[in-house]
């Protein structure tokens, strides 16, 4: 019989970050072409790809660095973006938890480096 409690607030809160962030098509985009590039890139190539103007894919990217989504490189006075592989791989069991499903093994905030604010 499964559980019928919910998740902890802590967990729940955290969760929610993650989701919220990707509730943005270019956000998806970035994290999409990020995670199938598999190397950094830069602001310049990004804008390129997704075809959104600059501070628009910095913000975007400023959100996605939040949550540990993408990782930030400085090289210079340029920035260059990655995938955080640890939280991408994460997140489809943090849906499996949310949605109450098994999981191959426990996923919880606490036990990846994913942070967010509130």
């Amino acid at each position: 019989m499964k559980s019928a409690q919910p998740l902890d607030r802590a967990t729940a809160r955290e969760y929610a970050s993650w989701f919220k962030v990707l509730a943005d098509a270019t956000r998806i985009q970035i994290v999409s072409l990020l995670a199938r590039r598999g190397q950094p890139m830069s602001v310049g190539a990004i804008v390129d790809a997704v075809q959104v103007g600059q501070s628009t894919v910095s913000a975007h990217l400023r959100q996605l660095a939040d949550v540990g989504f993408v990782l930030a490189e400085q090289a210079g006075t340029a920035s260059y973006y990655r995938i955080n592989d640890e939280c991408v791989t994460c997140f489809p069991s943090a849906a499996d938890v949310v949605m109450g499903r098994p999981t191959p093994s426990a996923v919880s905030p606490q036990s990846s480096t994913v942070t967010s604010e509130e």
